[in-house]
């Protein structure tokens, strides 16, 4: 199998599978410089209201594909660090569903997402320094807002790896299952968020990210205004049954 990321649209879940499984789903420079395209074309489908970013088989991805270095470590690190901002910055809720190995690059790309959901048999690890590589400042303070200095210095300074458990408790995964169960819980998780009002997701999102400009804190008001996912939702409640928003992120600029 050459190396690729599969996408599948079902149910208004877009799934984007990292494929490389001859060297355990490392991404190649091509694959790091597909995914922004590939997740523009997903923002853009008002099919698709949730992304999972997950691995072929049984691992995440154990980074980047060393060999591909040699066609420039600046360069690999750059497209690699522009692949995650586009994940970061995806309009849509985006959940990792991980597996087995979870490893420098690929643990960059999962920390971009959302939410990460891990199997038990999940390894973490960032491992810059075992190449003497840099790793980038927006990468770094993403990882530090997940699990806050002392564990984001640990996998930066050791370039260790920690288990599912470790990863739950310093809060870089959200929860952990039993393999046989993780695909069936990400699932289930996402036909949840993709019930859900895209407005308030969009918003949310962009709000956790920062200090909101006012200028901002103006286009959500007035989207939120002119959406009516608001009166639906309340109808919804006072006749008890399941919403139906209609509020697309397209429909943001």
């Amino acid at each position: 199998m050459e190396p690729a990321l599969h996408l599948d649209v079902a149910e208004a879940t877009a799934t984007v599978r990292i494929a490389n499984p001859a060297k355990r789903n490392a991404m190649t420079t091509d694959m790091w410089r597909a995914l922004p395209e590939l997740l523009e074309r997903c923002a853009a489908d008002p099919a698709v209201r949730v992304l999972v970013l997950t691995g072929e088989g049984g691992t995440f991805c154990a980074g980047a594909d060393i060999s591909s270095l040699t066609d420039g470590a600046e360069s690999s690190r750059d497209l690699a660090i522009a692949a995650e901002e586009a994940l970061a910055a995806f309009p849509k809720p985006t959940v990792a569903a991980v597996r087995g190995y979870c490893v420098g690059g690929g643990c960059q790309l999962a920390a971009a997402c959302d939410l990460r959901f891990a199997a038990e048999d999940a390894a973490f690890g960032v491992t810059p320094a075992r190449l003497g590589i840099v790793y980038g400042a927006s990468s770094t303070r993403r990882l530090v807002d997940l699990v806050g200095p002392s564990t984001a210095k640990y996998l930066l300074f050791s370039a260790e790896l920690i288990d599912a458990g470790r990863a739950l408790r310093t809060g870089l995964v959200d929860e952990v299952w039993p393999a046989d169960a993780l695909e069936g819980r990400v699932a289930e998780f996402a036909r949840v968020l993709a019930s859900r009002s895209q407005l308030t997701q969009a918003a949310a999102k962009e709000f956790a990210a920062g200090p909101a400009a006012a200028d901002r804190l103006a286009h959500w008001a007035e989207q939120a205004r002119g959406s009516g996912d608001t009166a639906e939702g309340v109808a919804a409640f006072l006749e008890r049954r399941e919403p139906r928003f209609g509020w697309n992120v397209g429909a943001c600029s």
